[in-house]
């Protein structure tokens, strides 16, 4: 016997489907994720913290969940959204299917809605507020609900997904560098690569001080990907003006990257829709040749795209 469900976006837009994983109510921001697969490694990526995630991907679940692809320890999304999710699990790594992981962590989906038809949606109208509810059938009611919600401006998740301790992930093989990783919602993948590449990687919570930085005598600092909006980190910005400050070379990604251009004076800004997922087309405009890369940001740094600008540590 199946559940019905419903989605409620924060215009009145409103698909019907049934429920997958979880029973009851959740509203967040809704976005849409372009990955054919990865769904593991998507639900369990800190930076869908206070979103519920639409996969463009029709068949959803072909291989289960296994121990493996978790990028951290826990799920991560508000609420999830899928056309098809499949009706067997395929592949000798799962242990478990997907509609009893999303289950098991409290995770309200939906399925049996037409993807495409709410993608182009979010395309055209923008990410938007939204609820997911097996609960409810007054649509009426559910937009009030959804439109009381606050929106992703203005967020701040870092406390939720941040370590609540430092850690160590030792480098493998012959030790080449130290560097200390601010985790603000950091992928378990991302340590373990530097740690391949023979950097001895201490990640810190998002509350660190400079001291704390420092006192790892760090050959770099890395700030890592993670929710929210970027406008709010403030401390994480001075930290990182700090390191700047004593020219320790820093690289970031997605969030760490906002937080560089905060740091070098520009501002912030949400995008229509964001770019989620492994295959988002980049052109580099010197040579023109485009790779694919993969992307997870719905904020962007308010810098020129072509020449140079201005910061207090040289022109950037």
């Amino acid at each position: 016997m199946t559940t019905e469900a419903i989605l409620v976006l924060e215009d009145g837009r409103t698909f019907r489907g049934e429920a997958y994983g979880a029973t009851g109510t959740t509203i967040a921001e809704i976005v849409f994720a372009t990955g054919m697969t990865g769904y593991q490694e998507t639900l369990t990526d800190p930076s869908y913290r206070g979103q519920i995630v639409v996969m463009t991907a029709p068949h959803i679940g072909n291989t289960g969940v296994n121990d493996e692809d978790f990028e951290s320890r826990r799920v991560w999304v508000d609420g999830y959204v899928v056309r098809e999710p499949s009706r067997v699990r395929s592949s000798w790594r799962a242990n478990k299917s997907l509609d009893d992981l999303l289950t098991e962590q409290g995770v309200v989906g939906i399925s049996g809605v037409d993807t495409r038809a709410l993608t182009r949606h979010l395309r055209e109208r923008g990410s938007m507020r939204a609820a997911i509810s097996t609960e409810h059938s007054d649509v009426e009611a559910l937009v009030r609900l959804v439109n009381d919600a606050p929106t992703m401006e203005g967020a701040n998740f870092l406390a939720d997904v941040t370590t609540p301790e430092a850690y160590v992930v030792p480098a493998q093989g012959e030790k080449r560098y130290t560097v200390a990783a601010i985790d603000l919602g950091i992928k378990g993948m991302t340590p373990r690569r530097l740690a391949e590449r023979g950097i001895e990687v201490h990640v810190l919570p998002a509350t660190s001080t400079i001291e704390d930085v420092l006192a790892v005598a760090p050959d770099g600092v890395f700030m890592s990907n993670g929710p929210g909006d970027p406008s709010t980190a403030d401390h994480v910005v001075g930290v990182l003006r700090e390191v700047l400050d004593r020219k320790i070379p820093y690289f970031g990604i997605c969030l760490g990257n906002q937080m560089l251009g905060r740091a070098l004076g520009r501002g912030t800004y949400k995008l229509k829709y964001g770019h989620r997922g492994i295959n988002q087309p980049v052109q580099d405009r010197t040579t023109g040749k485009v790779e694919i890369t993969s992307q997870n940001h719905g904020f962007a740094v308010d810098a020129p795209l072509d020449g140079t600008f201005e910061t207090p540590y040289g022109d950037a």
